[in-house]
């Protein structure tokens, strides 16, 4: 008897068509997955993608908590990819969790063990990566980093500094490399997604407000800096340390304490400082 099996894309980033494949004797070669693509399998993410796919996927949701809490799309974008490694670290695929958070006398929800500044700390468990963003806006309220919300929502630096001097990470050069990561991808464009949003409603008289605002705004920015001399790369399948410090002209320690590693496995995804 012929049986037939239904396959559905399920990425929320990419389209594709469903296709029927008929089943016979011999036991079809299972599909590679292509490079470069969102893969979702139950709510978790797989290891499968880019800098850019990550943004793709999760821009809306972090849009969407800048306008609920105030929190820069950009910042929040920037340590998604930073702390979750473009959504490829074990956290992420294993736990939902895209931003590092750790458990405390609040937090009754699932958790789980993973080796980081001590061994076998515990980390929030979530359903959804949808809900290790909404956490992050409610672990940024506390006392802690009240002084954040006081910057303007397009200070992404001053944002970066923030965390980076409230603790948020122990990495000494935290805050520029979510700076980095922010022009790289030119992530602060979602920090005026509300803006634009806002137009819409009246598209005769707002529109035209905001086109002449953004042109006072261009006709009085300081000409553009040049490039920031820290670089960031990001780690290829097949890549090691020792090659990596052969490479880009530093030790393999001085590799591990830019980025605060304490072993020696890196993953395919994963972003380093490779410059002093």
């Amino acid at each position: 008897m012929k049986r037939f099996i239904l396959l559905v894309c399920a990425g929320l980033s990419i389209s594709c068509t469903s296709q029927r494949i008929i089943a016979t004797e011999k036991k079809a070669t299972p599909a590679k997955k292509p490079q470069g693509v969102l893969i979702i399998k139950g709510n978790k993410l797989e290891n499968n993608f880019t800098a850019t796919d990550y943004i793709d996927r999760f821009k809306d949701i972090a849009i969407e908590e800048m306008k609920k809490n105030g929190i820069p799309a950009s910042i929040t974008l920037a340590q998604g990819l930073l702390e979750s490694g473009n959504g490829n670290g074990s956290l992420a695929r294993e736990a939902n969790n895209h931003f590092g958070i750790k458990c405390n006398s609040t937090w009754t929800g699932p958790t789980i063990l993973k080796d980081d500044d001590a061994a076998n700390e515990c980390f929030r468990v979530y359903s959804s990566p949808e809900e290790s963003y909404r956490d992050h806006s409610e672990f940024l309220k506390r006392q802690r980093y009240a002084a954040l919300f006081e910057l303007d929502r397009n200070d992404y630096k001053g944002w970066a500094q923030g965390l980076k001097k409230a603790g948020y990470a122990t990495n000494p050069r935290y805050a520029e490399l979510l700076i980095d990561i922010v022009e790289r991808y030119g992530l602060d464009q979602y920090d005026r997604a509300e803006v634009n949003l806002i137009a819409k409603v009246d598209r005769e008289e707002k529109v035209l407000h905001e086109i002449s605002s953004e042109s006072t705004i261009k006709k009085q920015q300081v000409p553009e800096k040049g490039p920031v001399a820290m670089k960031i790369y990001e780690v290829k399948p097949g890549d090691t340390l020792f090659a990596l410090s052969q490479r880009f002209g530093l030790t393999v320690e001085d590799i591990k304490i830019l980025n605060s590693i304490n072993g020696t496995d890196l993953k395919p995804g994963q972003l380093l400082l490779v410059s002093k």
